[in-house]
């Protein structure tokens, strides 16, 4: 199919309760017997409901490379394996990430020309080169590891003060308490903004994944509409720290100094900043909650950790691999390509699944348990290869490493006590609820 026959999704002209209406999976579902033609694994039901995991066992062992022909976001191919997911992400030649491509959500599709500026946000994670590097380099000394020491006190200080004020003697839920207080104070670090907004860009995280959701808006269009009002927000910011010359050691000082980015239309301003938002968010806290709930599934394993914290390191990679949570990043073929025996036809949209090729059992050995002391632990995909990479993974590793750390000083367990609740998208495989008590030591 050619740029000129792709129709755009119109957000406007359907409603998110109707796309629930029909793409919805009804609670009794039982993903192993669902004809595997018929699976739609980017259905976010399966992640909301975690049978996910499920969903991407049968795609590994009986459709690796699979097509879905009807779907809430279109046509698409689904990558199972971690090899291929691996090749597919290292290749930004021949699968595409750039917007004007179709960008890295399903349902995005190729345009000859940019939409309404509401619907438009280019990042430079959307971007192919030259221009994707450009923008990357800008915000990359950010992440180095000589800056990022600057971070480990102010890290402890706030683990330690969090830590120290979760009550004792009753049930709480560990992400409100926990997982976004601790993201959510290093993101308005990262962006120089009051410590009293931090809340604000949790929020704004968070609706990336609710715009679609019924329970959040009526339509897509109401979640971009409370989007930009994060640009209503940085664009003051963005301007006095341009009209200061941007000698800032913040993000938004980085961007209005750069000379790839100081330029940036406000729908590219809003689209980095966005990105960044999310990228400081999802990763770091859904790890954070993931580690509680894995150690509860497998609190052998917490005694081995207990009993050598030179471990707490490689403990952390394997968290990371086990939760997966990115959950996939599309890609566009930029031309025929034929993978696993199956053809992938030019402009055809690519699922690149992270939580399958995380799970796989040709790359780890029994994948689905949780192993501290697993050698190739660090070989996870969580943060994506090649020019895509997460630039955040170090700074994620090192909250979570002085977490765990700080964890094992204060209690001799986390009990989760209630019913865990997922984030109900294929994109972020995220956790919403974890109710938890702590048992001091």
């Amino acid at each position: 199919m050619s740029i000129e026959q792709e129709q755009e999704f119109d957000y406007r002209n359907i409603s998110n309760a109707e796309i629930k209406a029909k793409w919805g999976l009804p609670d009794d579902i039982d993903p192993n017997e669902v004809e595997i033609e018929k699976i739609n694994p980017a259905n976010n039901d399966w992640f909301g409901k975690n049978l996910d995991p499920i969903v991407f066992k049968r795609l590994r062992e009986e459709s690796p490379v699979h097509y879905t022909e009807d779907s809430q976001v279109g046509p698409y191919w689904s990558i199972a394996k971690y090899e291929d997911v691996k090749a597919i992400d290292m290749d930004h030649k021949r699968f595409s990430s750039d917007i004007m491509n179709g960008g890295i959500r399903l349902g995005g599709q190729p345009m000859s020309e940019p939409p309404d500026a509401i619907f438009h946000l280019p990042m430079f994670i959307m971007q192919d080169q030259p221009k994707h590097t450009g923008q990357r380099k800008t915000v990359a000394p950010m992440f180095t590891p000589a800056h990022l020491a600057n971070f480990d006190d102010l890290i402890r200080r706030r683990t330690r003060k969090v830590l120290d004020d979760l009550p004792h003697d009753e049930t709480f839920n560990w992400v409100d308490k926990v997982s976004i207080e601790l993201t959510s104070r290093m993101l308005a670090t990262l962006f120089d903004v009051p410590q009293e907004d931090r809340l604000k860009l949790i929020h704004w995280s968070d609706t990336v994944e609710r715009i679609s959701d019924p329970a959040f808006f009526d339509t897509p269009e109401e979640g971009f509409q409370e989007l930009w009002k994060c640009f209503e927000y940085f664009n003051g910011i963005w301007e006095q720290r341009k009209a200061d010359g941007g000698e800032g050691n913040d993000l938004i000082s980085m961007l209005a100094r750069g000379e790839d980015t100081k330029n940036m239309t406000p729908n590219e301003f809003l689209g980095n900043v966005i990105l960044l938002i999310v990228a400081g968010n999802d990763t770091t806290r859904n790890s954070m909650s993931a580690g509680i709930k894995a150690f509860n599934k497998y609190p052998e394993e917490l005694e081995k950790v207990k009993s050598n914290k030179e471990l707490i390191g490689n403990m952390v990679s394997e968290i990371i691999r086990w939760q997966s949570p990115v959950g996939h990043m599309a890609r566009t073929a930029m031309e025929d390509v034929e993978i696993g025996g199956k053809l992938i036809k030019k402009w055809d949209k690519v699922a690149i699944w992270y939580t399958s090729a995380n799970r796989d059992h040709d790359k780890f050995l029994d994948p689905d348990r949780l192993n501290i002391e697993r050698e190739d632990a660090r070989q996870h995909i969580s943060f994506g290869f090649g020019i895509h990479r997460c630039l955040g993974n170090r700074l994620a590793d090192l909250q979570l490493k002085i977490l765990w750390e700080e964890i094992l000083e204060r209690f001799s367990f986390i009990e989760v006590d209630g019913d865990t609740q997922y984030l109900n998208s294929s994109f972020i495989r995220g956790i919403t609820e974890l109710p938890v008590r702590v048992h001091p030591k």
